[in-house]
């Protein structure tokens, strides 16, 4: 029999994969295939910390699946492969980029052209972005009721049937290692330590924060010194598991114990991912334009030398220089220091937002186009539902709030292992004798503060109002 592709994409999973299951459910040999197309997302293609989860995560797909790795554009390449195999159909589940999305409609268009039938699937999204509209037929631009009206719809349970496939295997024409994902410079040690890509890391995730994390979710999640948070996003990023998968294993467990309301804040977390790839469907432009038309003409400032200090954890900041540097080691962020380092970023240096969101997009495992985009724009205050203009986030503050014994800062920023509490936040204001004891030398061993908060703050201001 002719056989049919399984075109792999951003679902990197067997289980609760709507593609793979009507390829498989079509009785006819399947290959599967993966195409690095680094053509058509221009700018956008997968920065380093993605590059290396995806060498490791189609390593561990390729463990279930032959998966043959292919690599140019993704258009030509495809219609190349379906000729060389003899394939009658391709299945794949859809991608949101704006990029995507005009490639693979001349996709649909040329295969069909050719007479190989094509069915795509949602694999990867609670909602299609189409589904969620006000009363009016327009798109949402305020989280809040977007989220109220995603908790009133219904979502689908997850497909837990195991799937029987009858693989085709060719998957010795193309190794993994002739994608180039790997970096010749081994910087990724650290990260390698920590994460576990795959579909196996990523149920071996889900079932921790069923056993631990969910269960003080609201209480521990903004501090980062604590396990509180779930750290799936590149496990959900890159379609290791569903998220309908997450959604009802959360919702279960907290019926079992009779609790449902207390799985709403992580369960709103997921609705934050959905709004997020919801407003790049929308608004196409997110990642390059200011959502608000009025920032457009926003003045920010050109200092290389603060930026590379910013990217190097050498601000003077500690929780921001712990952030950077814990991104740098590890590939990812805590979302409150994500929060504060990127208000660092626009509002007291300010620089422009789309600088972090670059840098961001090199350096985090997780780095997703739509929660990215929105994120950096939201921190600006210049995305859609932003924070306020006014709202300048104190580090200092923020690092006694939610690091109040600088246990984080102190896993990132040795430098400062030895100054007492009450000085760790803000390391120039303590006395002489006591940073002389502490081993630091402000300005040698640890950075001076590059910037003064308060008329950063005020200069920020300032800079707002005038639009």
């Amino acid at each position: 029999m002719r056989p049919v592709i399984m075109w792999f994409r951003s679902d990197l999973r067997i289980k609760d994969n709507p593609a793979l299951a009507a390829a498989a459910a079509t009785n006819r040999p399947v290959i599967p295939v993966f195409i690095l197309d680094d053509v058509h997302p221009g700018k956008w293609a997968p920065g380093g910390a993605s590059r290396w989860w995806l060498h490791q995560s189609l390593s561990a797909l390729r463990k279930s699946a032959p998966v043959v790795c292919l690599r140019g554009d993704a258009r030509e390449t495809l219609i190349a492969f379906v000729k060389d195999t003899g394939a009658e159909s391709v299945f794949w589940n859809r991608c949101y980029e704006p990029w995507s999305i005009v490639r693979d409609k001349k996709i649909k268009t040329a295969l069909k052209e050719m007479g190989i039938a094509t069915e795509s699937f949602n694999g990867s999204l609670l909602f299609e972005p189409w589904e969620i509209m006000n009363k009016t037929g327009s798109p949402y631009k305020v989280f809040s009721p977007y989220a109220h009206a995603c908790f009133s719809k219904p979502i689908r349970p997850p497909d837990d049937t195991k799937i029987k496939v009858k693989w085709k295997d060719i998957s010795s024409q193309n190794s993994i290692g002739s994608l180039g994902l790997m970096p010749k410079i081994e910087w990724y040690k650290g990260i390698e330590k920590i994460w576990a890509p795959g579909e196996r890391g990523a149920a071996g995730k889900l079932k921790a924060i069923l056993e631990d994390t969910v269960l003080d979710y609201s209480s521990r999640r903004d501090f980062p010194a604590q396990e509180g948070t779930s750290r799936l996003s590149p496990h959900l990023h890159f379609g290791e598991v569903s998220p309908h998968a997450v959604w009802h294993a959360v919702s279960r467990h907290f019926t079992a114990l009779k609790s449902s309301p207390a799985a709403q804040p992580f369960l709103r977390q997921l609705i934050w991912r959905e709004f997020s790839w919801y407003l790049l469907y929308h608004f196409p432009g997110l990642p390059e334009k200011p959502w608000n038309p009025k920032f457009a003409s926003f003045s920010w400032l050109e200092n290389d030398v603060f930026l590379k200090r910013w990217q190097q954890g050498q601000t003077g900041y500690p929780i921001v220089d712990a952030g950077m540097r814990q991104l740098w080691q590890t590939g990812w962020m805590h979302n409150r220091v994500r929060m504060i380092a990127g208000s660092f970023l626009v509002k007291n240096l300010l620089l422009d937002w789309r600088l972090g969101e670059k840098w961001f997009w090199d350096t985090l495992v997780d780095a997703d186009l739509g929660n990215n985009a929105s994120g950096w724009q939201w921190i600006a205050g210049c995305g859609a539902d932003a924070a306020p203009y006014f709202r300048i986030f104190n580090p200092v503050l923020q690092s006694k709030k939610f690091d109040p014994h600088g246990q984080y800062i102190k896993s990132f920023v040795p430098e400062l292992h030895n100054i007492p509490d009450k000085y760790i936040h803000a390391p120039w204001t303590a006395p002489a004798d006591i940073l002389k004891k502490s081993g630091i030398v402000l300005g040698n061993s640890y950075p001076q503060p590059i910037v003064d908060h308060a008329l950063a703050r005020t200069r920020a201001l300032e800079a707002y109002k005038r639009l």
